[in-house]
């Protein structure tokens, strides 16, 4: 049922109310590069970071030319660095260079340029001072019909704030500077934007947006270094954007985030991935505004529709993996149920977990191979599920089906898997597939699918958080890192208000060379149950391969948790994980690895338990790596 992906419709763009535009320094590759993929992706305008265009082979007026051609405004020209100091000689000369910068706006045909907060040992420390040098400045882009747009940097050597940078504007009173509010430099000092209510609308020059992990780290080289797009790190991004608005700024929303994976990565893909943050930003303040009197802006998608829980998720395997993975559903307690009208698609079935297998993807060269390759997703309505992630910058799969076969929707998740929005009613998707003539029974106890791991590529993860916020109204938790055999793995699931879906995002923090774990980018699929040891009961005498846990493991247990001999002799027994927290507890039992990267979990869930079993993974991997390595051996070896 999987379908190729396909390039779509681009965002529309904007009136001068609300337009969306991007810093040149947030996308890798050469301006020329940068410039293409920021007009693809459906952006107004541009901020052009001068080390950009010095590296450009256009002069200032070609480069003009060329944003013209592509639809592409130019809304600042970034950054003029170290203006203030408290040299005469020096301030003179920054003065000069200054007028050189004015000469290369007017052939860019930009009127703003951003002065950044000097952090110059020289720089300014007397507010009266600087205001006075930053109003002689001012007077001279003035006279050229050009803005100053100054910014406090949050490391600045005494202008480090908003507050201080708007008390020098405001003391220099001139109508060619305003402020530049960038949320970074505001939110990571923990600035309150309810005060930008005291700065007038007409001196809210240029607005820049950007988001962050909550991290304790030099606020250097935390915005150097981990900046993200609005909607996938910590700060409050609505909230921020809400009190500028309120303010008076009627200028572009404009994205400035540097981060390291952003500046290595397909500036296309990139461009596309700060698209949808402005737009699930537009929407979070859409759906924010109500609530406090102002007007709200029109959103810019379709509400996501309420997801009720999981059609399907379908395993793509070959001719190797597909018999193994079908005698382990088997052993599982799944029953094939179905064959697809006109593909070679098996559906296996267990209470209202459903599994499709797929052995339509031939790879030359590669044999066992099983992934996840599609999920399906209960939709209240499928239709508008399939509108909203095309408003949200993710285009509809093109997909070919028989004619008596379910007109079904996908679109590609950043990692490559499928999400299909479906509803499982008789005359739906369940309807392409031809009763084999056995029919399901109460199987191992197994009840529907709890969650779905996926391992993210490292450059892929932030993406994919926000993607499934943004496009399938799915809340992102917090983001954890736990120390794994091979190196830091950083977790985070993204979930429904309800869980009804749940997904378990993971990725390696850094890059592996040759040394690499025997089970690359695992995926894995967790089915419940209400009862896990009489289920793993069965599962051990159908001859399910369930993962071996050492012994060390359950002492360990004994020795922190007071957890009652009966269930410590379970688990025991069964190979069973367990992990608790302050909601409740979680049972966790794991097969062997199935082609390359994918196997089964079975769970149980108590008393309110949120979790993932995340503490367990490292006992989980090196188990897995060490039936893999033992698989390599020779016979008898």
């Amino acid at each position: 049922m999987s379908a190729s992906a396909d390039g779509g419709p681009r965002p529309p763009r904007r009136s001068e109310r609300g337009r969306r535009a991007i810093a040149t320094v947030c996308l890798s590759g050469t301006l020329e590069d940068k410039l293409t993929a920021a007009a693809a992706a459906g952006f107004d305008g541009v901020e052009v970071f001068e080390p950009d265009l010095v590296a450009a082979p256009w002069s200032p007026a070609e480069l003009a030319t060329r944003c013209a051609d592509l639809g592409l405004s130019i809304d600042l020209y970034q950054p003029f660095r170290d203006l203030d100091s408290t040299d005469p000689a020096r301030f003179a000369r920054n003065l000069r260079r200054a007028e050189r910068k004015f000469d290369v706006m007017a052939a860019l045909g930009v009127d703003t340029v951003l002065v950044c907060s000097s952090v110059a040992p020289d720089a300014v420390d007397d507010t009266d001072r600087l205001a006075e040098q930053l109003a002689t400045a001012a007077a001279r882009a003035g006279e050229r019909g050009l803005r100053i747009a100054y910014e406090a940097l949050a490391w600045g050597t005494h202008v480090s704030t908003w507050e201080r940078s708007w008390d020098a504007v405001r003391r220099a009173d001139s109508p060619a500077l305003g402020l530049c509010l960038d949320s970074f430099h505001v939110l990571s000092r923990g600035g309150d934007p309810a005060g930008f209510a005291q700065v007038p609308g007409d001196k809210l020059f240029f607005l820049q947006l950007a988001d962050a992990p909550a991290l304790r780290m030099d606020v250097l080289q935390w915005s150097r270094h981990h900046r993200l797009f609005p909607g996938q790190g910590a700060f409050d991004l609505p909230g921020f954007l809400d009190a500028v608005l309120a303010a008076g700024y009627t200028g572009p929303l404009s994205l400035e985030v540097f981060n390291d994976v952003y500046r290595q990565s397909d500036p296309s893909r990139t461009a596309v991935d700060a698209m949808r943050s402005l737009q699930w930003l537009e929407e979070a303040l859409a759906l924010r505004r109500p609530a406090i009197g102002l007007p709200a802006p029109l959103p810019t998608a379709p509400s996501a529709p309420a997801l009720s829980g999981w059609s399907f998720t379908e395993l793509e395997v070959d001719g190797v993996s597909g018999p193994r993975v079908a005698g382990v559903l088997g052993a599982l307690g799944f029953t094939h149920t179905g064959q697809h009208r006109s593909k070679p698609v098996q559906l296996w079935e267990q209470g209202r977990a459903r599994v499709l297998v797929n052995a339509s993807v031939v790879r030359p060269g590669a044999t066992g191979v099983a992934a996840v390759a599609a999920l399906g997703l209960e939709s209240a309505d499928p239709g508008r599920s399939a509108a909203r992630a095309e408003a949200m910058s993710a285009p509809v799969l093109p997909r070919t089906r028989g004619a008596a076969e379910a007109e079904l929707s996908a679109v590609a998740a950043p990692d490559g898997t499928q999400v299909f929005f479906t509803r499982t009613v008789p005359d739906g998707w369940p309807a392409d597939f031809l009763p084999t003539g056995t029919t399901a029974d109460t199987g191992r106890g197994i009840t529907r699918v709890d969650h779905v791991g996926l391992a993210q590529p490292f450059d892929a993860f932030d993406e994919a958080g926000l993607f499934y916020r943004a496009v399938l109204g799915l809340e992102p938790q917090e983001v954890t890192e736990l120390a794994a055999p091979f190196g830091l793995v950083r977790t985070r699931a993204v979930t429904g208000a309800d869980r009804a879906v749940r997904l378990a995002l993971s990725a390696s923090t850094l890059r592996r060379g040759g040394w690499a774990p025997g089970v690359p980018e695992p995926q894995y699929v967790a089915f419940a149950t209400d009862d896990i040891v009489t289920t793993a009961r069965a599962l051990r005498a159908a001859g399910a391969p369930l993962l071996p846990v050492p012994a060390n493991y359950a002492d360990d247990l004994d020795a922190r948790l007071d957890l009652g001999p009966e269930l410590l002799a379970a688990i025991r027994e069964h190979g069973l994980l367990y992990e608790e927290d302050a909601s409740g507890s979680y049972l966790h039992l794991v097969t062997e690895v199935l082609g390359d990267r994918v196997f089964f979990e079975v769970v149980q869930r108590l008393d309110g338990y949120d979790g993932y079993g995340s503490t367990d993974a490292p006992v989980r991997m090196a188990a897995h790596r060490r039936l893999r390595q033992a698989a390599l051996l020779p016979a008898g070896g």
